[in-house]
C-alpha cells in the first residue's frame, strides 16, 4: 500500500461526457426503431396472392409434378422422380377433392378435377418407364 502525503486531498473527477454520450445513443435507437416501424421487413414486402383453394390444390400439383421428374427439384436442380412421396401427394389432392365436395365453385372443381387427371397419367407415365 502506498501512503499519500498529508495535506493532499483526493480529487474526485466526474466525467459529465457520458451522460451526453447515453443521450446521443438513446436518440440514435430511438430513430433507429421508428425507422423499421415504417420499413416492412423484406419477407412482408412481397406480394403474395390472397389464399385460395385454387392456390392450395396448385402448390400439391406442382409437389406432385416435381415427384414425378416433370419439373426439376427446385433445391438440386434436377429432377429425381420419387413414385412413393408423387403417389401420397396425388392422394392429398384427392383426399382435398373428396372434403370440399360440394363447397367448391364450378371453376375449383374443373381445375382440381384437371389437376387430378393429369398428375395419374403422368403417374402411370412415370411408372411404365421405370421413373425416368
Amino acid at each position: 500500500m502506498t501512503e499519500e502525503p498529508q495535506g493532499t486531498e483526493k480529487k474526485i473527477i466526474v466525467d459529465e461526457d457520458w451522460k451526453t454520450q447515453v443521450a446521443a445513443e438513446k436518440e440514435a435507437l430511438q430513430k433507429q426503431s421508428e425507422e423499421a416501424v415504417k420499413t416492412p421487413p423484406a419477407d412482408e414486402a412481397i406480394n403474395l396472392p390472397p389464399p385460395s383453394l385454387t392456390l392450395l390444390a396448385n402448390s400439391l400439383y406442382l409437389q406432385a409434378a416435381i415427384s414425378l421428374g416433370l419439373l426439376p427439384n427446385p433445391l438440386s436442380g434436377k429432377s429425381e422422380p420419387s413414385l412413393a412421396q408423387a403417389k401420397h401427394t396425388i392422394d392429398m389432392l384427392d383426399i382435398l377433392q373428396q372434403k370440399t365436395e360440394g363447397n367448391r365453385t364450378p371453376d375449383e372443381s374443373e381445375i382440381i378435377d384437371e389437376m387430378l387427371h393429369q398428375l395419374r397419367m403422368a403417374f402411370v407415365s412415370v411408372q411404365e418407364h421405370g421413373g425416368k
